[in-house]
């Protein structure tokens, strides 16, 4: 039989794959599925037959928005695990941005702004700043989390700070004050140390945060920080009471992996909850296993004697509460697979 007779006419292969004839011509001008045949006049391409299952390959990998150059890996042989894993990764994690940004635009559209600005100001203890502090972010592509916010409603003012991989939040007396305020960072750090108090001032476009003598001002930023009410955490499955300074010496001697995110390393430790409801350090043993972020968890727990810490699973966040106190905090897990 004719080799050239058995060869398929774009159209062909176009109907049986599902691809576009302008499709299969973009992916021959990529190299990523080049004809069996050309003619050098008339430019006219003919496919062989087994190349249907790799148009229809391809079909399936760019609906899921596979890059062209992992495509072509694929239809050279390259092994489909990595390369299928690595393709997910940065699906999911495009996926968490775009909840995220979704996340903030609602919190936008249900706080909408008033048609006239009322000056708002708060008073807090400087220890409910020093608290949440460690959670601000620094990530440029997020601005709206690099400081700390001030959410006040007449009885409690709460002082919250995330980096998206963690959140604090610190409560305190409001004095009747209503009203939100956020505070840069830069500002916070200026006026640490310096009161036993911190009041900020927004009005008329400026912010003026004062501590002890030092007073600074600068232009009030927009409050765009996300909607935190809506993270707070129902009950967990599991509630482990901790002896602050016996977990952090655990934590800080413990067994760890290095890990990698946005291409900064770090320490990821494995918490092992036991059948016995004993709570360690390790990856060892049966029971629920949950990884976390050691540096992290280390500033959350700070200096506290006593601790609680929720859990429900392995991809749920922890969360981080004072027995005292109605603070808390959340923790992104961590992957345990490589």
């Amino acid at each position: 039989v004719d080799v050239e007779d058995s060869l398929l006419a774009i159209g062909a292969v176009a109907r049986l794959s599902g691809l576009p004839v302008s499709a299969l011509r973009f992916y021959d001008g990529a190299g990523v599925l080049v004809p069996a045949s050309e003619d050098p006049h008339t430019g006219y391409r003919r496919y062989a037959p087994a190349q249907v299952a790799a148009a229809r390959l391809v079909a399936r990998l760019r609906r899921v928005g596979m890059p062209l150059d992992s495509v072509r890996a694929l239809l050279a042989g390259a092994d489909p695990g990595p390369v299928l894993d690595a393709h997910l990764a940065r699906l999911e994690d495009g996926l968490a941005a775009a909840r995220r940004e979704l996340s903030t635009v609602r919190a936008l559209l249900d706080r909408p702004e008033p048609a006239v600005q009322i000056a708002v100001q708060i008073t807090v203890p400087a220890t409910a700043l020093d608290a949440v502090r460690y959670a601000v972010g620094t990530d440029p592509s997020f601005p709206a989390l690099h400081g700390v916010l001030l959410d006040a409603d007449g009885d409690t003012v709460h002082v919250v700070a995330s980096d998206r991989y963690r959140l604090a939040v610190a409560t305190a007396p409001a004095a009747g004050a209503s009203g939100r305020v956020f505070v840069p960072v830069a500002v916070v750090d200026e006026l640490r140390g310096l009161g036993a108090t911190v009041t900020v001032r927004s009005a008329d476009g400026e912010l003026t945060a004062t501590a002890g003598e030092r007073a600074v001002r600068t232009a009030a930023v927009p409050d765009e920080f996300p909607d935190w009410r809506r993270l707070e955490p129902a009950p967990a499955a599991h509630r482990v009471a901790l002896d602050g300074p016996a977990f952090r010496a655990a934590l800080a001697g413990g067994p760890a992996v290095r890990k990698d995110r946005d291409g900064i390393p770090y320490d990821a430790v494995v918490l092992t909850l036991g059948v016995d409801g004993e709570l360690t350090v390790g990856g060892d043993g049966d029971g629920l296993q949950v990884g976390v972020n050691r540096e992290f968890l280390l500033d959350a727990l700070a200096d506290h004697a006593q601790l609680t810490l929720e859990l429900d699973g392995p991809i749920t966040p922890l969360a981080i509460r004072l027995p005292d106190r109605p603070d808390w905090s959340l923790l992104m897990p961590v992957r345990l697979e490589a």
